[in-house]
Parts: C-alpha cells; sequence; structure tokens
C-alpha cells in the first residue's frame, strides 16, 4: 500500500491527493498476490489492506467526478459570459444604430456595422462553446480510458480467482507424492 500514498500521506489524506488508478493498480497487486486457499479458488487477502485500498478509490472518484463537475460549470460560465457580451455588444450597436439614424448612409453603416459584431459574437460564442465541448469531451475520455481499464484489471483479477490450480495426477499416485497431498489438506470440518 505504500506505493499509493507518498510519505506525507496517509489513508486518511485529502481526496484530491489519491491517485485513483494508483490505488485500483495496488488492490489488483494486493489480490493477485494472494495465497491460494488449498484446494479452492479462493484466495487470503488482508482484509484491512484490501479495505483501506477500497476506501482511498472511493475517497477518490468523488474528487474525478468532482473535476468533471467543475468542467462542465466552466463550460456554462463560459457560455454565460459569451452570451453576456453578445448581449451587451448587440445592446452597444442598437444604441450606436439609433444615434446614427438622421443619415441613410450613417444607418446603412450603422447596420453592416452592427451585423458584423452580431456575427463575430455568435462567431466567438460558438468558438468558445466549442472548444469547451472539446475540452469536456477530452476529460471526460481520458476518465473513461481509467475506468475501461480499471474494468479490465477487476475482470482480469477475478478470472484469476475463479481458476482452479491443475493437479498432476501422476505425481500424487505415488506414496511420497499422496503423503505430501495428506500434508498440505486442509479440512475446514475439523478443528
Amino acid at each position: 500500500m505504500s506505493d499509493v500514498y507518498s510519505e506525507e500521506q496517509a489513508p486518511g489524506a485529502a481526496p484530491e491527493d489519491v491517485d485513483v488508478e494508483a490505488v485500483l493498480d495496488e488492490l489488483v497487486d494486493t489480490v493477485e498476490r494472494a495465497k491460494s486457499m488449498p484446494l479452492s479458488s479462493s484466495a487470503i487477502i488482508a482484509r484491512d489492506e484490501v479495505l483501506g485500498l477500497l476506501d482511498a478509490a472511493r475517497s477518490g472518484l468523488p474528487t474525478e467526478l468532482q473535476r468533471a463537475r467543475r468542467i462542465l460549470q466552466d463550460r456554462e460560465d463560459i457560455r454565460i459570459r459569451a452570451e453576456r457580451e453578445a448581449a451587451e455588444l448587440l445592446d452597444e450597436a442598437r444604441a450606436q444604430a439609433a444615434y446614427m439614424v438622421q443619415r441613410t448612409e450613417v444607418v446603412r453603416q450603422a447596420r453592416h456595422q452592427a451585423e458584423r459584431l452580431i456575427e463575430d459574437a455568435e462567431s466567438e460564442g460558438r468558438k468558445i462553446r466549442h472548444e469547451a465541448d472539446d475540452y469536456v469531451d477530452r476529460k471526460l475520455a481520458a476518465f473513461e480510458i481509467v475506468l475501461d481499464r480499471t474494468m479490465r484489471t477487476v475482470q482480469a483479477g477475478r478470472a484469476r480467482l475463479t481458476v482452479l490450480p491443475e493437479v498432476d495426477d501422476e505425481s500424487d499416485a505415488g506414496a511420497e507424492g499422496g503423503a505430501r497431498a495428506e500434508e498440505g489438506f486442509f479440512d475446514q470440518d475439523q478443528s
């Protein structure tokens, strides 16, 4: 478990200090290193160690989710700010157009400038929205990759736990091999 936490960190450290992927890798490593129970596909693991790793992963996931929520909120804030700036530009353009209504040339120029400002504001708003969407998509894709890798690691670990060890019948047939099998046999009904 020492691979997951730095020297100053402890299992109760702040959630933003936890690398969820590292915790899950450590958990898989712990399960893979676990001793098998004789004549069983079950493994013997240190409950406290595994529970500590699971708690660390659980505390790290909300951090990742909070980051994703913050990214989405930032995107929304950018969109609102762009809309507000566009509205301000529109108001400014309308005020300027009303001022220049006196002459037709001035009016034509004002309309042209107002349309250009509107197009620029809408274009800038679309650009900001696309950049925010791309940023959020990249972050969510990275998070999806971590989750997919974690799922595959957990599935591989579970698959390893369900595989029964193969027994060599020929080596157990001998008297010496049979005696060794008797020594290693554990009967849970006997105390």
